[in-house]
């Protein structure tokens, strides 16, 4: 097995751990970006799976994990909607975070200390694989996608958000987050491990995985809102793949 967990960046997320239900800590930017990624992956979902999100718990009876699952801000949105969710995340101090939310929160959610590469040699398997903003924090992301592959079901669902690697990038992402606007620390991004969706696509497709879908999330500064765009992939965006069914 290949482990794909870069000790050093686990570290960066362990250091913030405490701080990740305050919309106004370092997680600012994913609390202010949470409603545009759960509008992406309630609409693949519920049109993977033919389900209506008019009702009370369309995802019953759906699997689904979150790999790099935080604090758990995709989890309990998962959870209400009516999925059986795995969180799972190779930063151990995130987990407690997590489990004590979702317990005031009276939802029920299975949060594990692990990594996915772990999970996919026990076997387990699900639905939908949530991969959101971690394949530019791991050591190996070609052996990461394979485990998420392993993790799909036949026909199942993979949604993956990341960084693009341009100049743009560099500056919204690292200088303007972290060195300007200071909404994360210094260091929590490496531009380097930034990957272009050319570059995802490739990846999944060596993974087995077949792209359908990707949109970009763009943050306007005036309106002070993310939206999301079928055209500028810029900076951030957001992939959908499917594993294929035979």
């Amino acid at each position: 097995m290949t482990l794909t967990v870069d000790p050093s960046e686990v570290a960066k997320f362990e250091a913030m751990a405490a701080e990740w239900w305050d919309p106004n800590g370092k997680f600012k930017p994913l609390h202010m970006m949470n409603p545009v990624r759960l509008d992406y992956i309630t609409t693949q979902v519920a049109g993977e799976f033919d389900r209506d999100l008019s009702q009370p718990r369309p995802f019953e009876g759906l699997r689904i994990l979150d790999i790099g699952c935080g604090g758990g801000l995709l989890c309990e949105p998962m959870a209400r909607l009516g999925a059986e969710i795995v969180g799972v995340d190779a930063a151990e101090r995130n987990i407690p975070v997590a489990q004590t939310h979702a317990e005031q929160s009276g939802l029920e959610i299975d949060y594990r200390f692990s990594t996915a590469e772990a999970l996919a040699e026990a076997g387990e398997q699900f639905d939908v694989v949530l991969n959101m903003e971690v394949v530019e924090h791991v050591a190996d992301p070609q052996a990461y996608l394979n485990a998420c592959h392993d993790l799909l079901r036949p026909g199942g669902l993979h949604l993956c958000s990341t960084i693009n690697r341009n100049a743009k990038s560099f500056a919204m992402a690292i200088v303007g987050a972290e060195w300007v606007m200071r909404w994360l620390p210094k260091g929590t991004h490496d531009w380097a491990k930034f990957i272009t969706p050319d570059e995802l696509y490739e990846l999944m497709r060596k993974a087995g995985l077949e792209p359908v879908d990707r949109k970009g999330y763009v943050f306007n500064p005036v309106s002070w809102r993310w939206s999301i765009s079928d055209r500028d992939l810029s900076v951030n965006y957001v992939t959908a793949a499917l594993k294929p069914k035979g």
